[in-house]
């Protein structure tokens, strides 16, 4: 029993209704970055298989081909980015994380280095006076005998 042209025309009409109303499919639509990423993600898989099926094998591809390795990683960093995206949460930004390396970056060449942590201490607390220390009084005889 074939379906008549209206029928089918109808079924697409409520397919594509369907469609527009699922929020995944909405934010993919609105989401000009997460396109970007999905398109990103495909490419990279595409071309990491393009790769593996050259005739060497995918284990000796995998193991030995940087390029592989690399978009292997590319995809997935942008599946997860995609993942993220259409879950909702925010992109975090690496500020904090750069961060925190700077400040024990920072930590460490103090620790480490006597000149910088002189000129640290000079920058914090004002430059340190040298002097000289001169006793005024003078030695005993005895002192000096023993």
């Amino acid at each position: 029993m074939a379906k008549s042209t209206s029928a089918r025309a109808q079924q697409a009409r409520e397919a594509a209704r369907s469609a527009g109303s699922n929020p995944y499919v909405r934010r993919l639509i609105e989401d000009q970055e997460l396109r970007n990423n999905v398109r990103e993600a495909f490419e990279s898989a595409r071309h990491a298989y393009q790769r593996m099926s050259n005739g060497k094998g995918p284990v000796k591809a995998l193991t030995d081909d940087k390029k592989v390795q690399r978009d292997l990683r590319n995809a997935a960093e942008s599946l997860r980015e995609a993942s993220d995206q259409l879950r909702g949460k925010r992109k975090h930004r690496r500020w904090g994380r750069l961060l925190v390396v700077a400040m024990l970056g920072a930590v460490l060449a103090i620790a480490l280095s006597e000149d910088l942590r002189k000129a640290a201490l000079d920058r914090l607390f004002g430059a340190e006076e040298e002097f000289e220390y001169s006793s005024t009084t003078t030695p005993t005889p005895e002192s000096t005998t023993a």
